[in-house]
């Protein structure tokens, strides 16, 4: 293996190590994955495709960890679930249908996923995340189904930062465990991107020859940070990652 190839392995599997780290305790690592994928493949729709295959398994092992935590809120999944699929898959339809259009909003999306993770305790603080509320009129509910599909389709276009838009919707629905909430979070998170995989795979756009070992790597990334989580400032995480986020935006909007 020539030493370009073994420096791209490593960078990528580092990333990818990091990624399931920050996942375990703050979020955002797409911020991580995405751009290591687009330097070692100069493909910035490649990158996203690859990028979502890389940390997919890691969204799925959430779910079953929180299996106990759904069925306290099943009725909520199937109204949920439905516009997560929709939008999913249209998200990732549009990308797909014009792929320049994505390589020059990539500084963008970006930007508006640091600018999210760097929101987040106002979110939290203005919609009471992990507080009890009133069940949500009917006129809500409407409205937090289709706030849904509008983040699916955000996640099916790029992804970073759709935890934190949906937790704060799913605030609003009267859930005051953060636990019950993460589990929704997690199931709807998979949906949105079991649609992208699907949709990327069947459209080639997986490098599987960097998927593989990056798929490893993120997995083990996500077995440290869940079992070192509680040792870490997870606000010192959270702004690492922001900082990152931004340095990226900063240097792709000079780039292009």
């Amino acid at each position: 293996m020539e030493t370009e190839e073994i420096t791209k392995l490593v960078v990528l599997c580092g990333s990818a190590v990091l990624a399931g780290i920050v996942n375990s305790v703050a979020g955002g690592g797409t911020l991580l994955t995405f751009p290591a994928f687009v330097w070692t493949l100069a493909d910035s729709v490649k990158a996203n495709a690859t990028s979502t295959m890389v940390l997919f398994p890691g969204s799925l092992a959430a779910v079953w960890g929180y299996r106990r935590e759904l069925k306290e809120q099943k009725k909520w999944i199937v109204p949920l679930l439905i516009p997560s699929l929709v939008g999913g898959f249209l998200g990732t339809w549009l990308v797909l249908q014009n792929e320049r259009a994505f390589e020059k909003l990539v500084p963008w999306l970006i930007l508006l996923a640091s600018a999210l993770f760097l929101s987040q305790p106002l979110i939290s603080r203005l919609t009471g995340i992990g507080q009890a509320h009133q069940q949500p009129s009917r006129g809500l509910f409407i409205s937090i189904i289709f706030f849904q599909f509008l983040v699916a389709l955000y996640g099916g276009y790029f992804g970073a930062g759709i935890g934190i838009l949906m937790l704060s919707s799913l605030a609003l629905m009267g859930i005051g465990d953060i636990h019950q909430m993460n589990a929704l979070k997690s199931l709807l998170a998979s949906a949105i991107n079991a649609m992208s995989v699907l949709l990327f795979i069947a459209n080639g756009k997986v490098d599987w020859k960097y998927a593989f070992p990056t798929i490893i790597a993120a997995i083990i990334g996500g077995f440290v940070g869940a079992s070192v989580a509680r040792k870490l400032e997870k606000n010192l995480v959270r702004y690492s990652v922001i900082a990152i986020g931004f340095s990226l935006a900063a240097y792709y909007f000079a780039r292009s």
